[in-house]
């Protein structure tokens, strides 16, 4: 039986999530992340890997990623939360989204996608809608870093 079922998330409300058939322990292998391997370099010099449209790509190593954007990846439908309830872990050339605690049937799957913070993050606003959300899809570490950004215009904005 499978881990998971496909319907409409809660949290990419356009789109679809996966969501627990039953009660899963921690460090549970829920789905395997596939795709196409290809080389960093073809990353770098490809149109296809735009900010400005959903990005599927995990780096595998210093040569090479993992290039998740096909439809038969159904793992790509794993929306993110700065709540998260599962990671990505990989090992060599695979990728699995694995639980990180115990997640009860009917939750939906998370993954913090981990995007970095730089010049570009209001690219991504986050819609995880969770008690520690930043407002966009930025690593966990970086998220201060909003919070202190939106502290601050506030307190320009109260003068």
């Amino acid at each position: 039986m499978k881990l998971y079922r496909i319907k409409r998330s809660k949290i990419d409300k356009k789109g679809r999530g996966l969501y627990a058939t039953r009660d899963i322990k921690e460090g549970t292998k829920i789905i395997n992340y596939v795709g196409k391997i290809i080389t960093n370099k073809e990353v770098d010099e490809s149109i296809k890997f735009d900010n400005k449209k959903p990005i599927y790509l995990f780096t595998l190593n210093k040569k090479y990623t993992l290039d998740g954007d096909f439809s038969w990846n159904i793992a790509g439908l794993v929306n993110h939360s700065c709540n998260n309830n599962c990671d990505y872990n990989g090992k060599g050339l695979k990728v699995w989204i694995t639980a990180i605690r115990d997640i009860k049937k009917g939750e939906e799957f998370t993954c913090d996608y981990g995007f970095s913070y730089d010049e570009d993050y209001k690219q991504f606003p986050c819609k995880c809608g969770s008690k520690n959300c930043c407002g966009y899809i930025v690593r966990e570490e970086s998220r201060w870093r909003i919070n202190k950004k939106f502290a601050m215009s506030k307190k320009k904005i109260n003068k």
